[in-house]
């Protein structure tokens, strides 16, 4: 009988390559879906989105937690979701700084680097434990907790300075 620790884990490996596939997509069209011409480097939407004031940092961070919820789905060990975790509030933290975090978006492609964590471990899965759901449960709150700073602190940033400038 599994426990509810293994039943992320209980996939069929079949199910398991269309959801990488997809992933794969996914992290490509986020990270470097355009190619710029004469080099290696790639843009991404993830980066585009950033530009958008307030909301686009917010919608990169859920974008991004959609391939470590399939991660977790597909029975990726803590251990190594919290390294994607730590890749997405790298990007997230970093890139809602003005003009530096734009630049930086660019160079950090976190979604890249969690799709090729999880095809780490998919090539040798029953080396490592898998994720509980608490864990999990406790990642995403996280997530959307730095997800709802990264729109909550623009606004208040501009708040004050309206307040210093108009002086009320």
């Amino acid at each position: 009988m599994p426990d509810s620790t293994s039943r992320f884990s209980m996939i069929e490996p079949d199910a398991k390559a269309p959801t990488l596939k997809r992933l794969r997509q996914i992290s490509r069209l986020l990270d470097n879906y355009i190619t710029i011409p004469g080099t290696q480097v790639g843009i991404g939407l993830d980066p585009i989105i950033g530009l958008i004031p307030i909301g686009g940092d917010f919608l990169g961070v859920m974008l991004s937690c959609y391939i470590i919820l399939e991660a977790a789905r597909l029975g990726v060990p803590s251990a190594t979701l919290g390294r994607m975790i730590v890749n997405v509030i790298v990007d997230s933290l970093v890139g809602a700084i003005p003009i530096l975090g734009d630049f930086f978006d660019f160079a950090w492609t976190a979604n890249t680097h969690n799709v090729k964590l999880l095809e780490d471990y998919l090539r040798f899965p029953s080396q490592k434990n898998n994720a509980n759901k608490w864990f999990i449960f406790a990642v995403f709150a996280g997530l959307l907790l730095i997800a709802i700073v990264l729109v909550a602190l623009p606004v208040i940033i501009i708040r004050m300075l309206w307040q210093v400038l108009t002086g009320s």
